[in-house]
């Protein structure tokens, strides 16, 4: 039995895996609103209480680096130790692995079923890939093929300088530098990137917000409301941030595809593109992803996909810790 874990800035996702051979079954799963708990020590002794189950081993996937088995959460105030959490809950092994590194391992567990493709590429593409995930945060990842399989690799890219393209995405960067100091990509490409796209176009007058709108995004997560009224056509404002989410977006995409030469794909993860994707499928997207000068005719040949299954990064946590089993020894 494995317990695997998905830890967002916004909810925690644990889940009970039988594991046999290669195959995962999921038995039980809970969600805890991350923010409403001390600590991820809390989540996992409440849920392994409440399950009346004993784990053999545990992959944790967290929104944050690692350091020798010690994460201190990016977007929340925790600070998660592997060995604490293993002898709290006498879990033999216990394995923390950043988010994207967990959604790496996931994508080997899908079938063609769990993605939407936005760009074919090259027919039988192989190569290093990568995975940027927008949500909470803006995660992204690396996948190096070592000739028959994908090994994640962490990063922390999505809090790199974010670079603007043209006049108006040069204004929205001096606007946020004006409260943030520095502007990473994760300002602008991920939940709360929308809504500061958002302020940044309503504040600089360049479409007014109407007073339903305003009163719609009282609530402590806006960006889900402003995604809605773009694409039900209700806002030109809400459609102005959305587009232009979009466009930076598929343009740090196309920043990772070219630095790490990502031949094998671009893989789309986080809550956020399958909830909308009639945008990323418009052309406008491809047009930012390949608008890279010389290198465009290389991005036109790279795979891009949506990972469609939720479960994705569980799946990869549980997948990582089936590797602590002495079963998988010599795998």
């Amino acid at each position: 039995m494995i317990l695997a874990g998905d830890v967002g800035g916004t909810n925690t996702r644990l889940a009970f895996f039988d594991f046999h051979g290669a195959q995962f079954q999921r038995i039980s799963e809970r969600t805890y609103p991350s923010r409403e708990h001390g600590s991820l020590d809390d989540i996992v002794a409440d849920f392994v209480a409440s399950q009346k189950m004993h784990a053999d081993a545990a992959g944790i996937g967290i929104a944050g680096p690692v350091r020798d088995g010690v994460s201190h959460a990016t977007n929340l105030p925790w600070i998660v130790d592997a060995r604490r959490l293993s002898q709290r809950t006498a879990i033999p092994s216990v394995v923390l692995l950043n988010d994207l590194e967990a959604n790496g391992y996931g994508i080997a567990t899908l079938a063609p079923s769990d993605f939407a493709v936005l760009q074919e590429g090259t027919a039988g593409a192989s190569g290093n890939a990568v995975i940027v995930s927008p949500g909470t945060g803006l995660g992204e990842g690396v996948l190096y093929w070592d000739g028959k399989q994908f090994w994640p690799l962490p990063s922390e890219g999505g809090h790199a300088s974010f670079a603007p393209e043209d006049e108006l995405q040069d204004d929205l960067l001096r606007h946020l530098r004006a409260q943030f100091g520095h502007v990473s990509w994760e300002r602008v490409a991920s939940g709360p990137g929308l809504f500061n796209i958002y302020k940044f176009l309503r504040d600089t007058g360049r479409e007014k917000e109407p007073l339903w709108l305003a009163q719609q995004l009282k609530g402590d997560d806006p960006s889900p409301e402003i995604s809605r009224a773009a694409l039900e056509g209700k806002s030109p404002l809400c459609e102005m941030a959305l587009d232009l989410f979009v466009a930076l977006l598929a343009s740090e995409c196309g920043n990772m595809a070219l630095k790490l030469l990502a031949t094998g794909g671009v893989f789309l993860g986080g809550g956020i593109p399958p909830k909308i994707l009639p945008k990323l499928k418009a052309p406008e997207f491809l047009k930012a992803f390949t608008n890279k000068g010389r290198f465009r005719s290389v991005l036109q040949s790279i795979p891009i996909r949506v990972i469609l299954n939720e479960y994705t990064a569980l799946r990869g946590a549980a997948r990582r810790a089936s590797m602590l089993l002495p079963a998988a020894a010599g795998r």
